[in-house]
């Protein structure tokens, strides 16, 4: 199966707004099935359409890989937040996008999201702790939003210059 290539900032594309998908076709299960390979092999845990140079409101994780498990895809079509929890939880976040710079991000530490699955049905998820963490993560993705966003201007300008540096050096695209 052909794989998607990732985009790193500043790539425009991150910064946009996704718009919602007007029904799950054939053409999307397609792009979520290769949004999920190109996921897997990148060793991420979720994957927003942004990152693939695309602008619908799609994202796939699988919190499995990093919990030594075996597979267990979440396919998320027009994701919504309808509730977050009054507590909140720091977490390190990392970012495909963005790749080797991390910084802790404090977030809701649980959301129950609903969505559209795999097959276009309706579907609902409570997630919490680290779940929680990657859904608030790839949905913000789909309003243009990064992880560097949530952080000080002086951790984010450091990481940006990391960034930089490493394309310089033909480290990343």
């Amino acid at each position: 199966m052909d794989k998607y290539n990732i985009i790193n900032i500043p790539h425009p594309t991150l910064k946009a707004t996704a718009q919602p998908v007007a029904m799950v076709t054939d053409d999307v299960r397609q792009q979520m099935d290769r949004m999920l390979q190109t996921m897997y092999d990148a060793s991420g845990i979720g994957l927003a359409a942004n990152q693939v140079n695309l602008l619908n409101r799609v994202f796939v994780m699988d919190m499995a890989p990093r919990e030594g498990g075996d597979p267990r895809p979440i396919f998320v079509v027009n994701p919504e937040i309808i509730w977050r929890s009054e507590e909140f939880s720091v977490m390190e976040e990392g970012c495909l996008s963005i790749p080797g710079q991390y910084a802790e991000v404090e977030r809701p530490a649980s959301v129950r999201l609903i969505y559209l699955d795999y097959h276009g049905q309706p579907a609902e998820l409570l997630a919490e702790g680290a779940m929680a963490h990657c859904v608030q993560h790839e949905l913000d993705h789909l309003n243009g939003v990064l992880f560097i966003d949530h952080i000080s201007k002086l951790k984010r300008d450091m990481i940006v210059r990391k960034i930089e540096k490493l394309r310089k050096l033909g480290e990343i695209l």
